[in-house]
């Protein structure tokens, strides 16, 4: 099971920390991403980390905005967003990929939370 939280509405150049809490070990994943997804529009992806090396990819929207981190002893994903932007407003989930998912498509996903509002006015 996937719990995010942290999600709220922002002004514009504000700050948030989203977290995804895990059930089990984040670790059995080769991937743990975040996606969000606007009305109207697709799910897109916005970070990705390799659960056991470390390296993260990120969205050319958001590289050098958010950072994506993983906490093992508390089995918990983040995701820092700084200098937020109206077109950040999304619902923002989180998920477990395959070892595609560097790539930060929906389909090399497979497990999703509920997923945690963020709105940037």
């Amino acid at each position: 099971q996937l719990v995010e939280s942290g999600g709220a509405s922002v002004q514009a150049g504000g700050s948030l920390t989203l977290s995804c809490a895990a059930s089990g070990n984040i670790n059995r994943a080769y991937y743990m991403g975040w996606f969000r997804q606007a009305p109207g529009k697709e799910r897109e992806g916005v970070a990705t980390i390799h659960t056991r090396g470390g390296d993260s990819y990120y969205a050319a929207s958001v590289r050098g905005r958010f950072s994506i981190s993983q906490d093992n002893a508390k089995n918990t994903l983040y995701l820092q967003m700084s200098n937020l932007k109206p077109e950040d407003t999304a619902m923002h989930y989180c998920a477990t990929g395959g070892p595609g998912g560097w790539r930060l498509r929906n389909a090399d996903f497979g497990y999703w939370g509920q997923g945690t509002q963020v709105t940037v006015s």
